[in-house]
């Protein structure tokens, strides 16, 4: 997928720094925590898929240090550009339909990616085929046909309209070609890739600012499509975005599962 395809979450518009520090603020101690267990340290090569913002970059870049390399990849690099300097190389690439930027890589990692991109299996051959020998791959993708609301505990008029507008992402989602419930499927799909030793688990944070941000920045970056498509109007969009800002709504996330294996 390019950004000219209609992206639903395009890095140019300027709710995307909004979401992808709210990402970082909920995401990044998991995958810190699974990237520090594959033993990335001095020296190593690592490639960072879809990097979007610069949180896992920046980590990546201080484990490797100076000798190191870190290829930070996405659509669209623009928001790359604080860390894009040695170790770190940013590049305009798309995982789904490009040969990957090099080979050889000790980590490679892709975080709220796959789930997106057309081609997953092709995309998830092409992340394994750029590992060493013993590298590790470490997929995170979201499942939100397993947990499909943003207020589970649906006790009033303010949950109900939260609740029918994730409804109406979920739909531009799948129409953009979107697996829903890809991220359950990782544990099989890295063991039929052929890598060892692979073990999963899963991230659901219930809520937290950050869960408010991401909702508030999502809504007003796809509002214009959920209008377009007949999903939603304007005032109901404000009406949600109103209950949002109130801070009043307990907001999750779809369950974030994350699957590790080692290629032999």
């Amino acid at each position: 997928m390019t950004q000219s395809d209609g992206y639903l979450l395009d890095n140019r518009q300027s709710e995307a720094a909004q979401r992808f520090d709210a990402f970082a603020s909920l995401f990044d101690p998991t995958t810190l925590r699974h990237l520090e267990a594959l033993g990335l340290g001095p020296g190593g090569h690592c490639w960072e898929v879809g990097a979007g913002g610069t949180s896992v970059v920046s980590w990546l870049a201080e484990k490797v240090g100076p000798a190191g390399r870190v290829v930070a990849t996405d659509l669209d690099t623009s928001l790359l550009t604080p860390v894009a300097r040695p170790p770190v190389e940013a590049r305009v690439h798309d995982v789904g339909t490009q040969e990957p930027p090099g080979e050889g890589f000790d980590v490679v990692h892709a975080r709220l990616v796959l789930v997106h991109v057309p081609d997953r299996a092709k995309a998830l051959n092409s992340m394994i085929e750029a590992l060493r020998p013993g590298g590790w791959l470490l997929v995170e993708d979201a499942d939100p046909a397993l947990q499909p609301l943003i207020c589970p505990d649906e006790y009033g008029p303010e949950q109900r309209l939260a609740n029918r507008l994730r409804q109406g992402f979920r739909k531009l989602l799948a129409d953009r070609g979107a697996d829903l419930s890809y991220g359950r499927k990782l544990p099989r799909l890295l063991r039929e890739a052929g890598l060892l030793d692979v073990q999963a688990d899963a991230y659901f944070p219930v809520t937290s600012p950050a869960c408010t941000a991401l909702e508030s920045a999502t809504v007003r970056q796809i509002r214009d499509r959920l209008v377009t498509a007949g999903l939603a109007t304007d005032e109901e969009i404000d009406r949600h975005l109103a209950n949002v800002e109130a801070g009043g709504m307990d907001l999750v996330t779809a369950p974030m599962v994350s699957a590790w294996g080692r290629k032999a």
